[in-house]
């Protein structure tokens, strides 16, 4: 019995280089090795682009999981048929942008009824998403939505360095305002069980303050630290977690990547998101945390300015696809 796990790979918007990245990643064999892939998107897309990047595979339609064979060589795709063949490269498309979130719709399905192991996701555009009528920030709020989920997370993985936030795709002034001990406190939680789960029998976690300095004992801000996360931090301790905070964020990653802890909670999206871009887009992977299925994704956008050039580079979502084959539930 072939126990690899199924990784479902959305297409995201495919004006961008979602159907690129995925085609130069799926010409690996070792993926194949490591777990059974198949694409959720339009079939159209992939043999598109297979001619741009010089991909020597077979695009293979299917319409269940059961259909799929896994074999290297051969990209499979459960073909939505969403769009037209003639999609423009690079330009922000109403129909591109619902595409996207019907093909994350679909695999959300396919994970709920336990079809599939994890989802892996090609980046979607926003200003696309909410053209094609559906309003929501990007695909973890998606995600939180279509699984019934109220306590998750945002979590961004690079060698060396885990980042979970506490706020993500919020203005700043409206993130201060959402920040909460009850916010915090949960975050801090998700990152001591996720990191438990992924082998960590302690797992060891900073937070980071609001303000520069962390608030200098009052002389920044106007007391949110004391607030806001001092409360969560407490409690935290309280329950045996090893928790630090609220620290200065300017010294906390360099901390966090020479070693002195296991992962930082951020206060809001550029927070965390600056250091783990600077490390690399190729390296990082975004992953939802919270949730009752397991999902990773690129840590990059559309790309549409080099969207069909055949230059996108694919290692952030073979990265991203390594990571959902470490996460997913073993199979007997």
């Amino acid at each position: 019995m072939n126990n690899k796990p199924i990784i479902a790979i959305t297409m995201g918007d495919a004006a961008g280089v979602g159907p690129e990245i995925i085609m130069k990643s799926l010409k690996d064999p070792a993926v194949y090795d490591a777990c059974r892939p198949f694409v959720v998107g339009d079939a159209k897309m992939l043999e598109r682009v297979k001619e741009i990047v010089q991909a020597d595979l077979v695009v293979r339609t299917i319409q269940s999981v059961e259909e799929a064979t896994f074999q290297p060589g051969v990209v499979e795709c459960l073909d939505l048929n969403l769009l037209p063949a003639d999609l423009p490269f690079g330009v922000v498309s109403a129909e591109a942008g619902n595409a996207a979130f019907r093909y994350l719709e679909k695999a959300i399905a396919l994970a709920n009824e336990k079809q599939i192991d994890a989802i892996c996701t090609a980046p979607l555009n926003k200003e696309a998403l909410h053209k094609g009528g559906h309003i929501y920030p990007g695909h973890t709020e998606i995600l939180a939505k279509l699984t019934d989920t109220e306590d998750y997370s945002m979590m961004l993985s690079a060698p060396k360095l885990k980042v979970i936030h506490v706020t993500t795709h919020i203005g700043l002034i409206d993130a201060v305002k959402k920040i909460t001990p009850d916010r915090v406190y949960k975050v801090i939680r998700l990152a001591h069980e996720t990191l438990q789960k992924a082998g960590y029998a302690k797992p060891r976690i900073c937070v980071c303050g609001i303000n520069p300095h962390a608030g200098e004992n009052g002389l920044f801000g106007y007391g949110e630290e004391e607030e806001k996360i001092v409360p969560a931090v407490e409690k935290a301790q309280q329950e045996g977690i090893e928790v630090v905070g609220p620290l200065p964020a300017d010294t906390l990653f360099f901390r966090t990547v020479r070693g002195d802890f296991d992962i930082v909670v951020a206060m809001y999206h550029d927070q965390g998101h600056g250091p783990v871009k600077v490390l690399g887009l190729e390296a990082g992977v975004n992953i939802t945390v919270g949730l009752p299925i397991i999902r990773t994704s690129v840590d990059h956008g559309t790309a549409f300015d080099i969207a069909g050039t055949g230059v996108a580079d694919e290692l952030s979502l073979k990265e991203a696809i390594r990571q959902a084959i470490e996460l997913a539930p073993k199979r007997a």
